[in-house]
């Protein structure tokens, strides 16, 4: 088959630490080309190559047949390659429409901007998304979380790309949004256009993909036709073992109230939540997005104010008015979007994790030393892959930039942790990671919100589980009785609510 992407040894280092070593490979014209690897396994650094955000240390590309050099997005769109990364790239305080068009905009024959070409063709693409629902004008940090990705791939697909590259494109978006997408990619497909196609959850590869290039350590492992290899061999040769028992046995057993919510409400958003979680366990939040598990979260934690209802942590009152009151108070919170409210990625790893902790490493000054203890133990524990302690987190994988706000959240010390999406871009091994040592801070006491969308993961962690719905809790499942099934009655109004 005709190659419209050929590379020959291309390599990549950060401080002398070689990312990326010696890739040649060629992607077909017109396929579905899958990309699998652990975090740090070289898959990002690999499109941020292709897509002009890092130039690569050595090797060639040919594009179409031609040799090139792309050393900027801008050099990129020009040859006819678009990027869906997995961090949002869009501009909170502008609309819809400008940031699908920003850099690229329509203009009228006087030289002005072609506002009413823009909002057209942006009705366009979100109806061909089938997300007509979402107001071109509206700004984007009014929207949800799943609604900005969908205009993510709305803005990459605005002008003809010959090839599309998708970063982890559904680890936000529902089933139905999912299959959305892959109509989409049907389509595209069918129109000649190649997608580079980057996943942790390896059904999906498995479904969606045409050949499939597994990365380890920043080395080429395989490259197979994706009929030819299923999703144990595919896990198996991203790990270089086998990787079994990925969920950690369910060992704890819930003991006294620790945190009690009664009758909380916020207008438009939450109705009437009762509940209480208990010492030691972890107590699941399942629904379909925009239940208000995330709104929930927001509220513990200070984010959102309450018009009524009450929270009390261990028998005392709590009154939430900010972060730190719930910091303080010993709750911590592992936000679903790690970028915007999780870490700061100009800052290095050790000034994430002691981000919020800080004052208790200054007695009155700062102990860097013990910052830096502290930080090498969680780097260690969650096998952090990084060049240093002193790399910032723009320079790291999405994975381990999620690990990183991980040990952030943890690091306060706190009685309660709610963790929004934890897995959220990270691979099967750093979840299996990850499982274990939530699983290991319930058995030491430390009660444990758990917030997914997988409901496999919802069901392998946690030992009772409420659904949500329209702002609502409207069923809760114990141990015995938890089914994809059940959850799933509850969540779309089959049983339970109103």
């Amino acid at each position: 088959m005709e190659a419209i992407v050929k590379t020959e040894g291309i390599t990549k280092e950060f401080s002398s630490v070689r990312v990326l070593d010696n890739i040649s490979i060629e992607i077909h014209r017109g396929e579905v080309f899958g990309i699998i690897g652990e975090n740090g396994a070289g898959k990002s650094t690999f499109i941020k190559i292709l897509s002009g955000l890092y130039e690569p240390t050595a090797g060639k590309i040919w594009f179409d047949g031609k040799p090139v050099e792309i050393r900027s997005p801008a050099d990129a769109r020009k040859i006819g390659i678009s990027l869906i990364p997995q961090e949002f790239n869009l501009v909170s305080d502008l609309c819809v429409y400008e940031n699908i068009f920003l850099g690229e905009e329509l203009l009228q024959k006087n030289g002005f901007l072609d506002i009413k070409a823009m909002v057209a063709r942006t009705r366009e693409l979100l109806s061909e998304l089938e997300v007509s629902s979402i107001d071109p004008y509206a700004r984007i940090q009014n929207l949800s979380v799943a609604q900005k990705q969908m205009v993510e791939i709305a803005k990459a697909i605005t002008f003809d790309s010959h090839l599309l590259i998708m970063d982890e494109p559904t680890t936000m978006l529902t089933s139905k949004e999912v299959e959305i997408l892959f109509r989409l990619i049907g389509r595209l497909k069918a129109r000649g256009v190649t997608i580079v196609y980057i996943s942790h959850k390896l059904k999906e590869v498995k479904r969606i993909c045409d050949r499939v290039m597994v990365l380890r350590d920043g080395a080429f492992i395989s490259l197979e036709e994706v009929k030819n290899i299923d999703t144990d061999e595919m896990a198996r040769r991203m790990v270089g073992r086998e990787l079994k028992g990925i969920f950690p046995e369910k060992k704890s057993v819930a003991g006294e109230v620790a945190l009690s919510v009664r009758n909380l409400s916020v207008e438009g958003l939450l109705y009437d939540i009762s509940f209480d979680l208990h010492v030691g366990e972890v107590l699941g939040f399942a629904g379909l997005i925009g239940a208000g598990r995330t709104e929930l979260a927001e509220t513990l934690m200070g984010l959102r104010l309450s018009q009524s209802g009450s929270v009390t942590l261990h028998g005392r009152p709590l009154r939430l008015r900010n972060p730190w009151d719930a910091v303080h108070a010993g709750l911590s919170y592992l936000s679903e979007d790690r970028q915007g409210s999780g870490i700061i990625t100009s800052f290095d790893v050790v000034k994430n994790i002691t981000l919020t902790s800080l004052k208790e490493y200054a007695k009155p000054f700062i102990n860097q030393k013990s910052e830096v203890e502290k930080s090498k133990f969680y780097v260690d524990r969650f096998s952090i892959k990084i060049p240093s302690l002193s790399a910032k987190l723009e320079q790291l994988s999405g994975g381990n930039q999620q690990k990183v706000s991980l040990a952030k959240s943890i690091d306060t010390g706190p009685r309660v942790i709610i963790v929004d999406e934890p897995t959220r871009g990270i691979d099967i091994k750093a979840k299996h990671d990850i499982y274990g040592f939530i699983r290991e801070l319930a058995n030491t006491g430390i009660s444990v919100i758990f917030i997914s969308s997988e409901l496999e993961e919802i069901i392998g962690m946690c030992d009772r589980v409420l659904i949500m719905r329209g702002g609502s809790i409207v069923g809760e499942l114990p141990q015995e009785r938890l089914s994809e099934e059940e959850i799933m009655y509850f969540a779309t109004g089959i049983k339970g609510g109103y």
